[in-house]
């Protein structure tokens, strides 16, 4: 799994029957430098490329989310279903405390 913020929200008028009900979402996903800056800096643009994760807990715009990539983000749907990355977790809090140099 993998951490993000979500940036924007993407709108089809259609696709899949087996994406109904859900949503995606634009995130730019986390990188080492996030943690370094501490807690004092909001997380912001990552310098790695953005990319669309389906949704269907109810992310929103400028939210942490935990998402996962390839073979696993399909794994939740009943039926082979066309899908690179799913929001597995809404994240309220992060702590991170790195080992004292």
């Amino acid at each position: 799994m993998r951490l993000g913020t979500v940036i924007g929200r993407v709108t089809l008028n259609t696709c899949v029957p087996a994406f109904a009900g859900g949503r995606w979402l634009i995130v730019s996903p986390f990188t080492r430098e996030h943690f370094q800056r501490g807690t004092e800096t909001p997380p912001g643009m990552s310098k790695d490329p953005s990319l669309v994760v389906y949704d269907d807990l109810g992310g929103g715009v400028g939210q942490t989310i935990g998402f996962v990539e390839g073979r696993e983000a399909s794994q939740p749907f009943d039926e082979p279903t066309p899908v690179d990355a799913i929001c597995v977790a809404l994240v309220d809090e992060i702590f991170y405390s790195p080992f004292a140099k």
